[in-house]
């Protein structure tokens, strides 16, 4: 049976000394932990640039090295201007940055690129490539600081992502070369010598997006060479994350019609920590953090009627909260056993697989059922037609699903590992599970068995070592499932993302 116990990682059971290691870095960084809701997004994740800064709704923050020591720009939203445009045709992405910036003394910063990519989909395996370069007359860049005015020369620039669509998350992972040159005018009177000072950047990048939230980290090595010949160096490491926390909250009325009810508070936060080894100044390091004002909204509050106590009472009520269970009784049935029909929509909310729009676009072409025992007036029927596009969900046979049938555990496995396109995290072929009834388990889900286990998203029997691949789910144990699946969207990936890297780069 899964249950509350079986929601464990294995990355949640780390030893003292993984502890440790992370506690330096704690002090800076606050874990938001990314949790539900169905609200749009409201902040990108992607981190600005590749110079280490860091922002929210208001302000703008980076550290500069360029004249031998640390320097902290700032600016607000008005002296911050970012336009992407997507032309289509063309199969480009064109990014526009504007900048001015104050330093702590009455520094001035201005700076403008503009970064064109080519962006080829690869809709047969579901990938696209970016790769671009920065348009050379359009990058501007000076700094102020004192009497001196250090003047981008030349800037080199350019970098590559790759992109894996998957139906739960697009995971992508890119890196980024650079050679900034900056020179000072000479000035006698003031005693100001000309310079000519070049920056070498190295950035490597990676990151998540999906309906829940999405994490974008890097890491960027920058090598100055200063006039005089002298070297320094300096190390960034960002993460930008979009969070979500799902909030139970207490009705204070007690002749109130209902206890309580959940909250949803979205957040948005960027970390950023530099480290650097200057000729003339030393070692150091450095952190900056910004914070998003959070965003709340209430969500219905459940009513049924037959799980007062039940084990499986607050996951089953936080996916009706969330709508990804949409009951209109007030008796949810949780021993019943869950049907194939039921989990799939259930899987498709979870995703959000943005059904409207498919909906629009595939209305002209679409006559006919997908399915022959499915009828096209079936409720969410929009998303079983999106997951089985999407390579989700499949039938029992090309033309029929078995809508009534009911789910077994392997099946419920394979949905989720199509879902998150994690196919290829199984072993090689001819590899065996460490169940027991190992045998037992269909070809079709053997590799899904295998991930899901690894991912703490389902478990087998802890008493008699086995899997029970053909037992039905009962309805209790596949909301289960669906919230350790969310859970894993909003907190493991956030994990992998940001603190993995972060703490143990």
């Amino acid at each position: 049976m899964e249950n509350k116990t079986t929601f464990t990682c294995s990355f949640h059971n780390e030893g003292k000394l993984q502890m440790q290691k992370k506690i330096t870095f704690m002090t800076l960084i606050t874990i938001l932990m990314l949790s539900m809701i169905s609200v749009p997004n409201f902040a990108q994740a992607k981190a600005l640039d590749v110079n280490g800064g860091i922002q929210n709704e208001y302000t703008y923050e980076e550290l500069v090295f360029i004249t031998g020591k640390p320097i902290k720009f700032s600016g607000n939203s008005k002296n911050i201007k970012i336009d992407e445009k997507v032309n289509e045709k063309k199969g480009e992405l064109t990014e526009s940055y504007k900048l001015t910036l104050t330093g702590q003394n009455g520094e001035k910063l201005t700076r403008s690129y503009t970064y064109v990519s080519k962006v080829t989909n690869y809709d047969q395996i579901g990938q696209s490539t970016a790769n671009g370069e920065v348009i050379s007359k359009s990058a501007k860049e000076t700094i102020q600081v004192g009497d001196v005015k250090y003047e981008l020369s030349d800037y080199q620039f350019t970098k590559g992502t790759v992109t894996d669509k998957r139906p739960a998350s697009d995971y992508y992972s890119g890196n980024a070369l650079a050679r900034k040159t900056y020179t000072t005018k000479a000035d006698p009177k003031k005693g100001i010598k000309a310079q000519t000072i070049t920056v070498e950047v190295n950035n490597q990048n990676v990151g998540y997006e999906n309906f829940w939230g999405g994490t974008d980290t890097q890491i960027t090595e920058y090598q100055i060479t200063y006039d005089n010949g002298s070297v320094g160096y300096v190390k960034n490491r960002l993460s930008s994350t979009k969070s979500r926390v799902l909030n139970y909250e207490e009705n204070p009325a007690s002749l109130g019609s209902f206890y309580g009810g959940y909250s949803v508070i979205s957040n948005a936060n960027s970390v950023s920590e530099y480290t650097y080894d200057l000729p003339s100044y030393g070692k150091g390091k450095m952190n900056l953090n910004a914070e998003h004002t959070p965003r709340i909204e209430r969500l219905i509050v459940p009513k049924f009627r037959d799980l007062s106590s039940h084990w499986a009472k607050d996951e089953i009520e936080k996916l009706y909260s969330l709508g990804i269970l949409d009951e209109q009784s007030n008796f949810f049935s949780p021993n019943a056993k869950m049907q194939r029909y039921d989990f799939a929509i259930a899987i498709g909310k979870a995703v959000d697989l943005r059904v409207l729009e498919d909906n629009k676009r595939n209305k002209k072409t679409q006559t006919a059922s997908i399915f022959k025992d499915v009828k096209r007036t079936a409720k969410n029927y929009n998303y079983l037609v999106s997951a089985v596009e999407k390579g989700i969900i499949t039938g029992t046979t090309k033309t029929t699903f078995d809508p009534e049938g009911y789910l077994t555990r392997q099946q419920a496995a394979a949905i989720l590992i199509r879902a998150l396109g994690l196919e290829t995290k199984a072993p090689d072929p001819s590899y065996k599970t460490s169940y027991r009834d190992d045998a037992q388990i269909y070809d079709y889900a053997r590799d899904a068995v295998y991930v899901v286990t690894e991912l703490g998203l389902m478990t087998g029997d802890t008493t008699t070592g086995r899997f029970n691949p053909k037992n039905h789910l009962t309805r209790a144990q596949a909301a289960a499932i669906i919230v350790r699946f969310l859970e894993y969207l909003e907190n493991d990936l956030q994990q992998n993302y940001r603190d993995d890297i972060l703490f143990f780069d």
